[in-house]
């Protein structure tokens, strides 16, 4: 297992602005960092947690998917993508993905599902789609034929190209059946540039290569498929719960989204 603990990882700094404990000396040097620049840095980052629970909630009690792609999974912080779609139908099923070795290690804490349903994990990147749709663990626990919806959760900011986001989006997107859904957040630069561009320029000097972008180019991962109201928002504002809406607009620098697949 590859493991350098003296590099920050963008799974391990997420974990500790969520509050988590797997995290080292340098993914909490890399997050206070961050944190000085934008001291609403933890309340983005927990407001879009919420955000991939409420969504994945929705899409299984609202919408009827009962298959569930994750990529950029993070570490373990319940409630798990599984455990929120699996309270509403225990048969669900879900994939995660991830590339950082320590959320390999702890992926077991992925995959309680319930005795209905079922939970694999697979460890690839996120930049080589291909290599996901075809491992056996996702062939094994989803049936494509069927819809799924794929997260991407505050992980396409990591591919810095826009046309290679979108190349992965389509390239992902593309095998999934008709009914599939496609859920993002992302970094946004448009609530606070300044603030913004600091942090995101804080990460990159600590080898966490990010990329904030404006509500045009996360509209644009998309293209192609129906939005669903409210559209791409800032997270807390896509279909808000009474703690969502108690969140101030300054305090999330992230957008979200979902969409059908027709």
């Amino acid at each position: 297992m590859d493991l350098d603990t003296d590099v920050p990882h963008s799974a391990r700094v997420y974990d500790y602005l969520l509050g988590g404990k797997d995290n080292f000396a340098a993914d909490r040097a890399a997050a206070e960092e961050v944190v000085k620049i934008a001291p609403y840095m933890r309340t983005s980052t927990r407001a879009n947690r919420d955000f991939m629970v409420r969504t994945a909630r929705y899409l299984a009690a609202e919408r009827g998917v009962r298959q569930f792609l994750d990529i950029g999974t993070g570490l373990p912080t319940s409630p798990n993508l599984h455990e929120a779609v699996q309270d509403v139908d225990p048969a669900c099923r879900v994939v995660y993905v991830d590339n950082d070795p320590i959320v390999l290690t702890h992926a077991r804490a992925l995959l309680t599902s319930t005795p209905e349903g079922r939970s694999r994990y697979v460890h690839a990147d996120l930049s080589e789609p291909e290599t996901i749709l075809a491992s056996a663990e996702l062939r094994e626990t989803l049936d494509l034929e069927r819809p799924v919806a794929l997260c991407l959760i505050a992980v396409l900011h990591f591919i810095s190209d826009v046309d290679v986001a979108r190349s992965i989006v389509r390239r992902l997107m593309e095998p999934l059946a008709p009914g599939s859904f496609l859920a993002v957040s992302t970094i946004t630069s448009d609530s606070a540039p300044k603030q913004v561009a600091a942090a995101v320029s804080e990460y990159n000097s600590r080898g966490i290569n990010s990329k904030a972008r404006p509500k045009s180019e996360v509209v644009s991962f998309f293209d192609g498929f129906e939005l669903v109201e409210p559209g791409v928002v800032p997270v807390h504002h896509w279909r808000p719960d009474d703690k969502a809406r108690s969140i101030d607009d300054s305090q999330v620098s992230m957008y979200g989204g979902v969409a059908r697949k027709k």
